[in-house]
């Protein structure tokens, strides 16, 4: 894990983006309140001066969590300040002069996937937003069978899927560098 680790800060390096580590212990500022919570996602939920209501959460694979006095909340999809709104909203009337901090204490939900031809296909938990060049370095570069002006990316939306191409030596020869997007949760990249 130490050498994975040592890699990924040296990409970051060479990209010139902050990539952590893969299973960050903690949440940059980069996720403050617009950080949209995902399952897997660990939370850190505390009611100030009350140590019964201090819990680490962990987000459900339906995106719900469990919290006392209010049972099962929705969170997956909500952004942490609409999520802190609808826990004090319902903790409110057990609680008098609440206050309360919502804090993403591991990124567990923001995945990439890279398969195909590459070194080392894989799925990439992110805590930085990442283009589509830097995820097929995460993946140990193209194999030397990879068709690289057919890369696909599929990426699903409102319950529909998009498929955007991506041109490995254009955007390396600084060519369509739009193609080079950045990267959301749940994006495949397929490198036939």
């Amino acid at each position: 894990m130490k050498n994975k680790l040592w890699i990924i800060g040296l990409l970051g390096l060479i990209y010139g983006c902050p990539l952590t580590s893969l299973a960050a212990k903690e949440t940059p500022e980069l996720f403050a309140d617009e950080y949209i919570v995902g399952p897997g996602d660990i939370l850190d939920i505390s009611v100030w001066k009350d140590e019964a209501l201090t819990k680490l959460v962990t987000v459900l694979p339906d995106g719900k969590i469990s919290f006392p006095l209010i049972g099962q909340v929705a969170a997956g999809g909500k952004t942490v300040a609409q999520l802190r709104e609808v826990l004090e909203g319902k903790l409110s009337r057990f609680v008098p002069d609440l206050s309360l901090s919502v804090i993403v204490h591991q990124v567990n939900s923001m995945m990439i996937y890279v398969i195909g031809r590459v070194n080392r296909p894989d799925r990439f938990i992110l805590n930085t937003n990442v283009n589509v060049l830097q995820a097929l370095s995460m993946a140990g570069g193209l194999n030397p069978f990879a068709k690289r002006s057919k890369i696909k990316i599929s990426r699903s939306q409102d319950g529909m899927t998009q498929t955007l191409s991506f041109n490995y030596d254009e955007v390396t020869k600084g060519e369509k560098l739009e193609q080079n997007i950045m990267l959301k949760r749940g994006d495949v990249v397929v490198v036939p």
